[in-house]
Parts: structure tokens; C-alpha cells; sequence
């Protein structure tokens, strides 16, 4: 047992507040003091990195599915970076990393989302064996930690057979944690709303693929904007014809 004494409610203080109503749809945010380091992952090394991550499972998996196994290991490498963030920030506080890993361990509130030791990047990265079995329960033991996650990063499972055989091997399943593993995520590595934009991209390019338009598998955010406004101005239309 650490024994926290004042800096328990010190650390609880500088903790940057993040907004976690949507926390299921969103990533952590970062502080507003590190405003001046923006991403060090463009759009091209992100589009770039993402088609490389998808060749990793290409073969076994229709491509409209890469995203299904692509998107919840880089929210999961996101949420580890983050919190390796964190952890390095209450060792800055307390003076070591290991006090620090001991001290969140016993208090999960003092960072975003606690990750235990088993969904942590830096543990998964090490594994070269048994890896379908591994990230379902990693990212199963994130959202049974952090409740807000559920049904958002647990819906795959890694480890999914057709008859007899896994879906996407081993080897396959490495090289692609391989690959996620090439950059890092964390608080000043990128834009917030990297999942997003790495959503948009697997959709158009996997449409393009199909033969098919994008527009088929989301909605642009321009057009959903224009929808929004037009619906208002409706509305708003509707009321005056009733107060006539």
C-alpha cells in the first residue's frame, strides 16, 4: 500500500478535466497547455500508416472488415499512450515512475481511463504467441475497467475461428500490432480526433475498393451540416405557418 499523504488531493487538482460524457465516441483530449505541440502524425502519415496496418489482414478478412479489427487496437494503442502520459505526469509529481505506477494503481481516478498491466501496448508489443486469445481480453479488461468503453472498443474478438481456424492468424494478427506499433499516440503526438479521421479514411477507401461510393457507408460532414440546417429551417418554417 502506497501511502499517498497530501498528494493524493495535489494530484487530484492538477489532473487535466476532460469531458467524459461521450467518452464512449470520443478520445482523450488533450491538455490545453500542450496547444503549441500539435501533431507530429499528418494526414498523409496517417493515411499511409493506416493502408499499411490494413495489408497486414488483407486475405482472410472481406476489406470493409479491416476496420472492424484496425480501429479497436488504435483506440487501444491511443488509451495505453494516454496513459503512459499520465503516469508520467504524477511521477513528475512524486519523483519516480515506479511510485507513480503504484499510487494510480491504487486510485484509477487520477487518470482519463485505467488500463491494467495486461492492455497495456507496451506489454501486448512484447507477445508473439497466442495473440487472438491476448487482445480480446485486453480490450475486454479496458472496458470491464472503464464501463464508458463498453460496446465501443470490446466488440471484436480477435480470436474468432470459421471452421476450426482462426479467422486471421497469428503471424497476421503480430504483424499488425507491429505495424499500430510504429507510432505513438499520445497527448501531444496527435490531433484528438484521430479515430474519427481514421474511420473516415478505411470507409472511403474500402468503397473506392467495392466499386462503391463512400457516401454509401457514412455521411460526409458537410452534407450532414446541411441536412441539420435544413431540418432546422423546416422546422422553424412549420411553427410560423402555426402561429399564423
Amino acid at each position: 500500500m502506497v501511502e499517498l499523504g497530501p498528494w493524493r488531493s495535489h494530484l487530484r487538482e492538477e489532473r487535466p478535466v476532460t469531458p467524459r460524457a461521450d467518452a464512449g465516441a470520443r478520445l482523450p483530449v488533450e491538455p490545453s497547455h500542450a496547444s503549441t505541440a500539435m501533431s507530429t502524425l499528418d494526414v498523409k502519415t496517417l493515411e499511409a500508416w493506416l493502408w499499411d496496418a490494413s495489408c497486414q489482414i488483407r486475405g482472410p478478412l472481406d476489406a470493409p472488415k479491416f476496420k472492424d479489427y484496425i480501429l479497436p487496437l488504435i483506440f487501444l494503442k491511443r488509451l495505453s499512450d494516454v496513459f503512459d502520459d499520465e503516469v508520467s505526469r504524477v511521477a513528475d509529481e512524486v519523483g519516480d515512475l515506479g511510485t507513480a505506477r503504484k499510487i494510480i494503481d491504487e486510485d484509477h481516478g487520477l487518470v482519463r481511463f485505467y488500463l491494467p498491466a495486461e492492455s497495456r501496448w507496451n506489454f501486448i508489443a512484447l507477445k508473439t504467441t497466442g495473440l487472438g486469445e491476448l487482445l480480446t481480453d485486453a480490450v475486454r479488461a479496458v472496458s470491464r475497467q472503464n464501463p464508458r468503453l463498453q460496446g465501443v472498443i470490446d466488440t471484436v474478438d480477435f480470436n474468432a475461428t470459421t471452421a476450426g481456424q482462426p479467422i486471421v492468424d497469428n503471424d497476421r494478427l503480430a504483424a499488425l500490432v507491429k505495424t499500430l506499433g510504429q507510432h505513438r499516440l499520445g497527448l501531444r503526438d496527435v490531433q484528438p480526433d484521430l479515430l474519427g479521421t481514421a474511420y473516415e479514411y478505411l470507409l472511403r477507401k474500402f468503397a473506392e475498393g467495392q466499386g462503391q461510393s463512400a457516401g454509401e457507408f457514412y455521411t460526409p460532414a458537410e452534407v450532414a451540416l446541411l441536412m441539420a440546417h435544413l431540418a432546422e429551417s423546416t422546422t422553424e418554417n412549420i411553427h410560423r405557418g402555426q402561429k399564423r
